[in-house]
């Protein structure tokens, strides 16, 4: 079956689904290599350099990377490794992830200027309904040019936006013309605009699924749209219909305004492997640490809790606990993640780690306990709430656990 779209002509007796316009108005706004253009807002003699924020060593990954470093091939997610070897000349600036969740805050207040309806997506970007703000703001164009322009004034930033009738248009859009973009979809060009993009703009589509459509000559968008149900079916199954639907900017997914946060985790990689257990043992601490403190910062609980270790080799492992009931204590959470850390060492013995984490899923609103119940073991302990207090007004590396402090 293929999927016609309305303003481009039907290319098959096949049955047909009509897209009939819609009548949601939805923005995609993406901030333009945020941590970084924030770097470089801050500091002037940044502005015009390659800049890369990220880890300090050699193994750690670019979380951002300004558009002068981009035209080397750097993305964000690559190894420093990689991206020094693309770019000798860049610069590597330390994350401020405080630093950033406070300008993050000023963006999201102006979201909210126009419509209660946002989705955040992360720090830097989100999905805005303004469907019912047309009346008082004007058309999703006039209100993407107004966000942009308040950006601009309170920030000193800029952002990209993509104006659709859905989120997952609204999406592709706003990747269209970067940075500082404004690129509308409508549902009578919908398919004009999608068909000669690269296949790989649609969600869900990685490496060895690209690889297997272009094998069968399914290279863009429209390719996608317009093939054969058995070669869909082959290799999206029980899919295929819903990746056709997605081919054609078919997407009836709601703008989700109170989006609930899946899980909380911190992970590191090492520019030396762990082998000594007590290394492990001490990392995994400080790990936990963070991974409790963000719980109680954000007032939730843990209903579950997961390491994730990565061998030298690249083999990467995860396993997890349930915790009854839930919790947010950093003892608690240590002392399973350690748990499953031995378990993991005797079937494994003599690894050597390049990666640990730690998570917390199946979050939950901390409930209000009873401070004199001697028997509980849930809440915060009193030298947690000392440190959480003491790192909110110092920074992060203003206190710590012995342990964590002694690394080599």
């Amino acid at each position: 079956m293929q999927i016609h779209c309305a303003g481009s002509p039907a290319t098959s007796s096949s049955a047909v689904i009509e897209v009939t316009r819609a009548t949601r108005t939805i923005l995609h706004v993406d901030m333009d290599a945020f941590y970084a253009s924030v770097e470089q807002r801050d500091n002037p003699r940044l502005r015009g350099k390659p800049v890369v924020v990220g880890g300090g060593n050699n193994r750690g990954v670019v979380a951002a990377a300004s558009y002068e470093v981009r035209q080397y091939g750097v993305r964000s997610a690559m190894p420093m490794s990689d991206a020094r070897r693309r770019c000798p000349e860049l610069i590597r600036v330390q994350p401020r992830m405080s630093h950033y969740q406070a300008v993050s805050r000023q963006i999201f207040t102006i979201f909210r200027e126009f419509t209660p309806l946002v989705e955040g997506l992360s720090l830097d970007e989100a999905f805005l309904d303004v469907t019912a703000s047309r009346n008082l703001h004007g058309s999703g164009v006039d209100i993407a040019k107004q966000i942009k322009r308040c950006i601009r004034e309170r920030t000193s930033l800029t952002a990209s936006v993509g104006v659709a009738e859905n989120k997952l248009v609204a999406k592709i859009a706003s990747d269209m013309d970067k940075p500082d973009g404004l690129v509308v979809i409508r549902a009578d060009n919908c398919c004009e605009k999608l068909d000669p993009l690269p296949v790989a703009v649609i969600p869900g589509i990685g490496p060895q699924t690209l690889a297997r459509l272009q094998r069968l000559g399914i290279h863009s968008v429209g390719d996608l749209r317009l093939a054969p149900d058995r070669d869909l079916a082959n290799i999206f199954g029980r899919f295929a219909a819903r990746t056709r639907e997605r081919a054609a900017g078919i997407d009836n997914r709601p703008v989700a305004a109170c989006r609930e946060e899946k899980s909380i985790s911190a992970e590191e990689t090492y520019e030396v492997d762990l082998s000594n257990r007590g290394d492990m043992e001490r990392e995994l601490l400080r790990l936990a640490e963070t991974t409790a403190r963000r719980l109680r910062k954000s007032d939730l609980q843990a209903g579950t809790v997961q390491i994730k270790i990565r061998q030298s080799d690249f083999q990467t492992f995860t396993r997890q606990k349930s915790l009854h009931p839930p919790a947010h204590g950093t003892d608690q959470i240590y002392q399973v993640v350690r748990a499953l850390l031995d378990i993991w060492l005797e079937e494994n013995p003599g690894t050597r780690i390049r990666l640990l984490g730690v998570g917390a899923t199946k979050l939950s609103a901390a409930e209000q306990r009873d401070l004199f119940a001697a028997d509980d073991n849930t809440a915060a302990n009193p030298i947690d709430r000392a440190v959480d207090g003491i790192r909110d007004r110092f920074g992060n590396s203003s206190v710590g656990r012995a342990r964590t402090l002694d690394r080599p």
